[in-house]
């Protein structure tokens, strides 16, 4: 088992990968910001050295007004059903609407390239219900109908079984580079 701190292994991911991101001083947080097809959102890269777990967020540009909380928590309940990899998540109290990847690395390394499985997931994913989330906020649609239209007649089964294609053929593939600046 590598003694090698979890934070500089995520700084050295990210230099390696190209991402611009400012370290959040005295705390184990990386901020950046991304732009993917169907928006710009800030992420979060977290490190948890006790624990050796490392957690990342993209957080959303929109909070969720009190009134439409009942209904983007029906849809990303909806969305996160069947989900693998990472999920959304709601605050409550004001409307904070985020997407979250984790590993836990105890006993092992944190290699490169699981840092970028659970990146690439996020915002791979955060950019594909980005347009659902909004339409939740900006509509009155209801939150079903809209999920429906991202995932199709399966949404019950693996809403990211599409989302796996798209990775496994070169976004989190080691042979590719992927970067912010690649994403689109």
């Amino acid at each position: 088992m590598s003694n090698a701190l979890l934070f500089n292994t995520i700084i050295e991911f990210f230099e390696e990968d190209e991402w611009d991101f400012q370290w959040m001083e005295n705390t184990s947080f990386l901020m950046l910001d991304f732009s993917g097809r169907n928006g710009s959102w800030r992420c979060y890269a977290q490190a948890r050295e006790p624990q050796r777990q490392v957690v990342f967020y993209s957080v959303l540009p929109v909070r969720a007004p009190e009134d439409k909380r009942r209904a983007m928590a029906e849809f990303i309940t909806r969305a996160n059903y069947g989900m693998v990899i990472g999920n959304f998540e709601m605050d409550f109290d004001d409307g904070e609407i985020r997407y979250k990847t984790s590993i836990d690395v105890e006993g092992a390394e944190l290699l490169h390239p699981l840092l970028r499985q659970i990146v690439y997931a996020n915002i791979v994913i955060t950019d594909r219900y980005l347009p659902g989330i909004m339409r939740v906020l900006y509509s009155d649609s209801s939150p079903h109908e809209i999920l429906l239209s991202i995932e199709g007649d399966h949404a019950s089964a693996d809403p990211t079984a599409d989302d796996d294609e798209d990775l496994s053929s070169g976004l989190l593939n080691d042979d590719s580079r992927n970067s912010p600046n690649n994403f689109n």
